[in-house]
């Protein structure tokens, strides 16, 4: 007797993670007309906003069952949007465009290094999407566009509330720090942790340690207090914890076996 065929995945499902990606893609956009229209602050979060839509697009897939290479393809295209341009248009209008203001010249660098940031988002992307079945699922090669974006745009939220007293006139040089400091990271060969994965193979694979799941409700805590400034605190130290990483295996003396 034939066995029973499971009936045929309706079509619409496949819509579902794309959806996702699409609300991301929509966020990064506004965050741009956002920035354009001098509201920095909406620009950001929409940043974040897209950030958690780019989370869930890929799980839903797997969960659900619906990955396709379309999908990749249409998230890579939807996170240079709102990983690359978006950060690199809103710091631009928000402090990079006031130095053109101290000198021509300086006015062409800040542009330049809003490019630079958009352009080295754009190399990590596909570098990632070409290696990706290669490399250790532990690690980021290079901060992650999204931890980059994320860098970029707590900085920008942290100060454009007006609740520390400076604005991103005052900050313009530290802004331009910032964006090139986030733009080499990306196409750096430095390795940052992705919270994801244990190195093993089989059902083991996916699997984290308990302690980041225990401190998850804490951090959550604690963001409640001042959401821009600890998510800029939270960038930084994860931002720094790669190149601290690197400087301290080059550094450490390997241990001489015993005689």
């Amino acid at each position: 007797m034939d066995q029973l065929k499971p009936p045929p995945r309706s079509r619409s499902i496949y819509l579902l993670p794309n959806l996702f990606t699409t609300a991301g893609l929509f966020a990064g956009f506004y965050a741009i007309i956002a920035a354009a229209n001098g509201d920095f602050v909406n620009a950001a979060i929409a940043v974040f906003v897209a950030a958690v839509m780019d989370g869930l697009d890929g799980r839903v897939a797997r969960l659900t069952g619906t990955s396709s290479e379309f999908g990749v393809q249409y998230d890579s295209l939807a996170d240079l949007v709102s990983f690359g341009m978006a950060p690199a248009l809103v710091m631009y209008h928000w402090s990079l465009s006031w130095l053109k203001f101290d000198d021509p010249v300086l006015g062409r660098v800040g542009w330049a290094v809003a490019f630079l940031y958009a352009a080295c988002a754009a190399l990590r992307l596909a570098r990632f999407n070409t290696q990706v079945t290669v490399v250790d699922k532990r690690w980021f090669i290079g901060l992650a566009s999204p931890a980059a974006a994320g860098l970029m745009m707590s900085f920008v939220w942290a100060f454009a509330d007006g609740n520390l007293g400076w604005d991103g006139n005052q900050l313009r040089y530290v802004a331009l720090g910032v964006t090139l400091v986030s733009a080499l990271l990306m196409v750096s060969r430095i390795r940052f942790w992705s919270f994801k994965g244990s190195g093993e193979k089989g059902p083991r694979a996916d699997r984290v340690p308990f302690l980041a799941l225990a401190l998850v409700p804490i951090a959550i805590a604690i963001m409640v207090i001042d959401l821009p400034r600890v998510l800029f605190a939270v960038g930084l130290v994860y931002a720094l914890s790669g190149p601290c990483y690197w400087v301290w295996q080059r550094t450490r003396r390997p241990v001489e076996p015993n005689a």
